[in-house]
This record gives C-alpha cells, sequence and structure tokens, in this order.
C-alpha cells in the first residue's frame, strides 16, 4: 500500500498539542503513534516518513519525541518516548530499530521488577542532523549521536557517538572516522 499525505480533513494538531504531524509528512496507515495519556508530546516534521509497521509510543515517562524534518522511520522501528528522543533533520533510520530512552528499576529482588517502575534517566536519546542508523539497531537511554554519523546494522548505542563518525558492534565502538 502506498504512503498518503494525511488528509487536509485529520487533524494535524490535537487540542492540547499532545500530536502535531506536519501537513507535509507522510503517515503509512500501517503505522501506529500512541499519544500520551500523561502530557509527553509528538511531533513530526515537514516532509518526513512514518513507514508501515512503526510504532511511536509515549510510554515509559515523561520525555517528549520530536522528529526534525525530511527524516525517514522505516518498517518495524520502534519508538519509546521514556525520558526524551529528539531526532534532527534529513535522519534515516533503517528497519527493525529499538529507540528506548528508558531503563527498568531492577534493584529490590524482593519486589517483582514490573513493579518497581523506572530508574532516573540518563538523559533520553538525541540524534543530531544527517544521521544514518543501520537496521536492527538499539538506542538506549543516554545516547547522544553526534551530526554526520553513521550507526552500522546491529549496534547497540548507550552513549556519545561523535560527528562524522562511523561506530559498530554491542556495545557500539568507532571504527573510523567518516569521509
Amino acid at each position: 500500500m502506498s504512503e498518503q499525505p494525511l488528509p487536509e480533513s485529520a487533524p494535524h494538531t490535537t487540542q492540547d498539542q499532545a500530536l502535531h504531524v506536519d501537513p507535509t509528512a507522510t503517515v503509512s496507515p500501517d503505522a501506529r503513534i500512541y499519544p500520551s495519556i500523561r502530557g509527553t508530546k509528538i511531533s513530526i516534521g515537514a516532509h518526513t516518513a512514518i513507514h508501515e509497521f512503526v510504532v511511536i509510543k509515549a510510554v515509559g515517562g515523561t520525555g517528549d519525541i520530536r522528529i526534525g524534518s525530511h527524516c525517514q522511520l522505516n518498517p518495524g522501528t520502534v519508538l519509546y518516548s521514556g525520558s526524551g528522543i529528539t531526532i534532527g533533520n534529513d535522519v534515516l533510520i533503517a528497519p527493525g530499530c529499538v529507540i528506548s530512552p528508558a531503563n527498568h528499576e531492577y534493584r529490590d529482588p524482593l519486589t517483582p521488577i514490573r513493579m518497581q517502575r523506572f530508574m532516573p534517566s540518563k538523559g533520553g536519546v538525541v540524534i543530531e542532523d544527517d544521521v544514518w542508523i543501520g537496521a536492527h539497531c538499539t538506542l538506549l537511554d543516554g545516547t547522544h549521536i553526534g551530526k554526520g554519523s553513521i550507526i552500522a546494522a546491529g549496534s547497540v548505542v548507550n552513549g556519545k557517538v561523535e560527528g562524522y563518525s562511523i561506530y559498530a558492534g554491542t556495545p557500539a565502538k568507532k571504527i573510523r572516522e567518516r569521509k
């Protein structure tokens, strides 16, 4: 099924501004965006494409999800709001990626993990402009990817990534600069 811009009759902004989709963005009818019940804001920038089977869910914290312009979120990618996600402009996210800026608390062995809520934030996830995230990557709380970087397929990122660099592995390590 081809992706179409949201119809002009569809609201691009809810009354409380919890969800804003730029009118030039495309959201597949097979994508799922779950707005917040706690006040998290989700915004999708101009000319950004949210492809089929992408899930964007306000859960695991009160951080906002901000997606810049001219971005591509490919099938099977999942974003959980957690401590917040900021995606710059011209960012490519390949299929099957997970961005989850939240960590379950687990240190009390007498209490089930599901009842321990979440650990304090490590700063959310920030992806600067002109970044390419390869297929099946996982970006964890505290990730900050510098401008112009590439993350190789299958990598797990949980810290600072230098700009214009290529990182790969689990955990992701710098393998070279982008030239």
